[in-house]
């Protein structure tokens, strides 16, 4: 009989390998469970309970406060009708739970809205990942066409026409002669956007060596996405958000779900190879963030637990192992944000006024 470390040091799936631990005298349950922990502590990490620094710009509560004024500031949009918590909304998830937004003058936008929730921890920003970071990302809306339909210089025009922001922009960057800048806007944004994490999810606590925070369902779950190859893309801090993949690595999973038209990273890069091929979504909290897949088809978690095993992994996952997964993916909600409505300045009879 193989010893137990020569068990651990094999390359089977975890699940063969917590079957086998069981089989070694005075091992037990304990051991085997231990080993799970350990596999899943070299694989992901907890969300901290702070959010990490943003790269080129300081973060002071007086940047944040202004970042949360403008993140729910509908005179940022050209109708003075849409917010970013419009798409993003902060008590749903950070999602708005349509499949594709709605935009200026009622234009749909082309892929399911992302979560804003733990974004500060993907490697790029959107879908395409067409945004290296935050702050290029808190921009992109603003001026979109179909999104908030204004330009970078009518977002200035609108902030200096309220005299409320004047007076808030001077205390968030104190050493600047002109601070209401498109820089600044998105800088700001940014910096809110990043502290909208949820620690404290039954899996962190796991990984932090709490081995009752899963159930036995959610701890099955959990050997099967580690066993069939989930976490091969789905890893890290975010249970994905750092790489990218095609969609339809072994099968394609039908229009529907990839629609055709819409060609991912190509759009960005150009390069034939990234044709089909999109960020990995983070996992966190996606029990709360329906509909799924960029196209947004998907309304039920546990069909697309089955459609990401046949058109990724090539293989036709068990009821009880879609079962399985789904109830570990329901162990990723964490805490969520609890974010007090800011008082916006209220417009004069000189601020930009709205256009429908």
């Amino acid at each position: 009989m193989k010893s137990p470390g020569e068990i651990c040091r094999s390359k089977m799936p975890v699940g063969i390998v917590l079957l086998l631990l069981l089989t070694v005298p005075g091992f037990g349950p304990a051991k085997a469970a231990d080993e799970l922990m350990q596999t899943a502590q070299d694989m992901f990490l907890p969300i901290p309970i702070s959010p990490p620094p943003l790269e080129g710009i300081a973060s002071t509560p007086a940047r944040v406060e202004l970042g949360k004024m403008l993140y729910f500031e509908t005179r940022l949009s050209e109708s003075h009708t849409i917010s970013c918590n419009s798409c993003h909304v902060v008590g749903m998830g950070g999602v708005d739970l349509l499949e594709t937004s709605l935009g200026h003058r009622w234009q749909r936008g082309g892929r399911n809205a992302p979560t804003v929730l733990n974004s500060v921890f993907n490697t790029a920003q959107f879908w395409d990942g067409r945004a290296r970071d935050l702050q290029e990302q808190a921009g992109g809306p603003l001026v979109n066409p179909i999104e908030m339909g204004m330009t970078e210089s009518h977002v200035v025009e609108q902030l200096k026409g309220i005299p409320g922001y004047v007076e808030v922009f001077a205390r968030a960057f104190p050493n600047e002669t002109d601070p209401i800048t498109f820089n600044n806007v998105r800088n700001a944004i940014a910096l809110f956007e990043a502290t909208l994490i949820t620690p404290g999810a039954p899996f962190d606590r796991y990984l932090q060596g709490d081995a009752s925070a899963l159930s036995e369902q959610q701890k099955q779950g959990l050997a099967v996405f580690i066993d069939q190859g989930c976490a091969g893309c789905h890893n890290g801090i975010n249970v994905g958000g750092n790489m990218y993949a095609p969609f339809g690595v072994v099968e394609k999973p039908g229009a529907d779900f990839l629609p055709p038209e819409d060609k991912g990273r190509f759009e960005v890069t150009k390069t034939v190879n990234d044709e089909y091929v999109f960020k990995v979504p983070t996992l966190r909290n996606i029990a709360l963030t329906p509909p799924y897949f960029h196209s947004g088809k998907s309304w039920d978690l546990r069909q697309a637990v089955a459609v990401m095993g046949s058109s990724q992994i090539g293989i036709q996952l068990t009821e009880q192992e879609i079962d399985q997964l789904a109830a570990f993916m329901h162990a990723l909600t964490g805490e969520q944000p609890k974010i007090l409505y800011p008082i916006l300045p209220p417009s004069v009879a000189s601020t930009p006024r709205p256009k429908p």
